[in-house]
């Protein structure tokens, strides 16, 4: 079943032609219970919306701004769309809740004993200013990178962790419960770093840069694991699947590939040869040079974006990608956190939705995804279980 446009998001603002304006969505972000979502509308400024938990209701969205009416807000809370000025292009974007403290001794905002929603911003000056999302109230501004910071990555346990890429080279650890504090500066990488992503189980973050290898880095100890290397050109994005048992990377050699974060090996490589055959393959590195992957949340399927005007969604077990969506000038994706659709931004600033395949997970699925959440290859490995049963709790038997 091939994805369905769903509703488009477009900038508020009449578009400038200064190089300041940056229409660009290069990030686009859910809270992770789903309630909200934030984009990058370009003209510095990043929309806060409410979201609808359930298709149908986005639909009904879709449909009232067909009909030239504005979307109203969910009618059980008192949540209303919000728009941060954040003074500088904004190029990444991470939510994260945490537990309020008990002390008492907690911003205003998080003190009804609630997690505490924040949005954290990453600027074209080297800033990450850090947002309470209820509000709109400026928390933090962290300061240490000296040039764009390009992604953001929470810790996905809910702990205070907030973990920074930026063109100035480097990776930046930073505590929010400790009022911002800079704890570790990860310096390994010789071009802009493009992409970070910290696994599921906080142990590991991966990076991505304008080069050929990919670096995966300790959570404990803030250092080098190994690099991943086999692309032919440079690694832009990564996405960990939800029980951290694979990685995986796109480049702009049109290929992702799939990688056992524990070994180093590559499990898999997805090639994006180009739909039409008639195509001849000089135009496939040009026109198909990826921009954007993420897991779905179960684990199952696998989204990239393309600059060849596609929108791909793959199954985990096959080769070729199981459905096509056409989209213009895509720059990112992400799926929401409950599954069903796809959120992608594009370079003219504009936000599109798309319904993704509904999946029952098989048990055997299940089961897998519980034990890798806990257990490493290696411990698998070493389990006094059949042969076949390991290479499946491996991901081996695609």
């Amino acid at each position: 079943e091939e994805p369905v446009l769903l509703a488009e998001l477009k900038p508020g603002r009449p578009q400038r032609y200064d190089w300041k304006s940056s229409c660009e969505t290069w990030s686009v972000a859910f809270s992770p219970d789903g309630a909200w979502f934030a984009w990058s509308q370009g003209h510095c400024v990043v929309k806060l919306i409410p979201w609808p938990l359930g298709e149908a209701e986005l639909c009904k969205t879709s449909e009232r701004k067909s009909r030239g009416g504005k979307a109203e807000p969910r009618s059980r809370g008192a949540a209303k769309e919000k728009t941060l000025e954040c003074g500088q292009i904004v190029w990444g974007l991470a939510f994260s809740a945490w537990p309020a403290a008990e002390d008492g001794d907690t911003d205003p905002a998080c003190a009804v004993g609630l997690p505490c929603l924040v949005l954290a911003t990453g600027l074209n000056d080297g800033q990450i200013k850090v947002w309470e999302v209820q509000t709109g109230h400026l928390l933090f501004s962290l300061l240490g990178h000296q040039d764009v910071v390009r992604d953001l990555s929470f810790a996905p346990n809910g702990s205070p962790i907030l973990v920074s890429a930026s063109r100035d080279k480097t990776l930046r650890v930073w505590d929010l419960s400790r009022d911002g504090r800079q704890v570790q500066v990860l310096s390994g990488h010789v071009q802009w770093v493009y992409c970070c992503s910290i696994s599921p189980d906080c142990s590991m973050l991966c990076s991505a840069a304008g080069e050929k290898s990919a670096l995966l880095w300790s959570m404990r100890s803030y250092t080098l694991i190994r690099r991943l290397e086999g692309h032919q050109s440079s690694v832009v994005s990564c996405d960990f699947s939800p029980d951290s048992a694979l990685l995986v990377t796109a480049s702009y050699d049109a290929c992702v590939i799939m990688w056992d974060p524990y070994t180093g090996e590559q499990l898999r490589t997805l090639r994006h040869v180009p739909l039409h055959s008639t195509l001849d393959s000089s135009s496939e590195i040009h026109t198909s040079s990826l921009r954007s992957v993420c897991f779905s949340p179960e684990g199952l399927y696998l989204a990239t974006v393309a600059d060849d005007r596609l929108l791909r969604i793959w199954a985990l077990e096959l080769r070729s990608p199981v459905a096509f969506a056409p989209m213009t000038n895509g720059l990112c994706c992400m799926y929401f956190p409950h599954g069903g659709f796809i959120a992608t931004g594009t370079r003219d600033g504009h936000v599109q939705f798309w319904t993704a395949p509904r999946v029952l997970s098989s048990l055997k699925h299940l089961c897998r995804k519980a034990l890798r959440t806990f257990l490493t290859t290696y411990q698998v490995l070493a389990l006094p279980i059949p042969r076949k049963l390991k290479e499946f709790l491996t991901y081996r038997t695609f």
